[in-house]
């Protein structure tokens, strides 16, 4: 086994996938680096989620996180990125159909809803904003570098998701929290 640490980096600069040295601070290390924050969050929230089929979905969506860092961190400008690092319509879909299955089950939505309600719902919601933070940054990417259309539409789709499983959560304890203007 080779050693963690390699000194590469000890100067502010690290390699993209095809050789490019760039620094920490480049736009695509925030964008791939939040990426990996929001794949950590995903982990975080479903270890308290207790559900199997919610579970494995939060699975397949860490793995689907990896491999749009993988593709951010390659230089799509000189090198076709490798199938593992691709996002396929089929992909996109998956998401839309598990957002439309859970708010299937949920009460029609007449207020803004709170962060909060439980645990679960907490941690969600914790990942739909790191989620669309994530988005933002990958479209700053996309203003200089090419992105392809089914990340940016995957990302997009990833706070939709967190937002329905909040909810979902929160409505298994009844404690949706809706936001009340006259509140302060």
């Amino acid at each position: 086994m080779t050693k963690i640490y390699t000194k590469s980096g000890d100067k502010g600069k690290t390699s993209l996938v095809g050789g490019t040295r760039v620094k920490k601070t480049h736009v695509r290390l925030e964008a791939y680096g939040t990426i990996d924050e929001l794949n950590s969050f995903v982990g975080w929230l479903n270890c308290e989620v207790k559900d199997d089929e919610t579970n494995r979905f939060l699975s397949y969506l860490q793995h689907k996180l990896f491999t749009v860092g993988s593709f951010l961190a390659t230089e799509t400008e000189l090198i076709s990125p490798k199938a593992a690092s691709i996002i396929t319509d089929g992909d996109i879909e998956r998401i839309e159909k598990e957002i439309d299955r859970i708010d299937n089950n949920l009460p029609a939505l007449t207020r803004f809803i709170l962060p909060g309600g439980n645990e679960p719902a907490s941690r969600a919601h914790i990942c739909r904003t790191v989620s669309r933070r994530t988005e933002r940054n990958v479209y700053r990417v996309a203003e200089d570098f090419p992105v392809d259309a089914s990340v940016l539409k995957f990302l997009n789709r990833l706070s939709d998701y967190f937002f329905v499983l909040a909810r979902y959560e929160s409505n298994k304890t009844g404690k949706e929290i809706y936001w009340e203007q006259d509140n302060i």
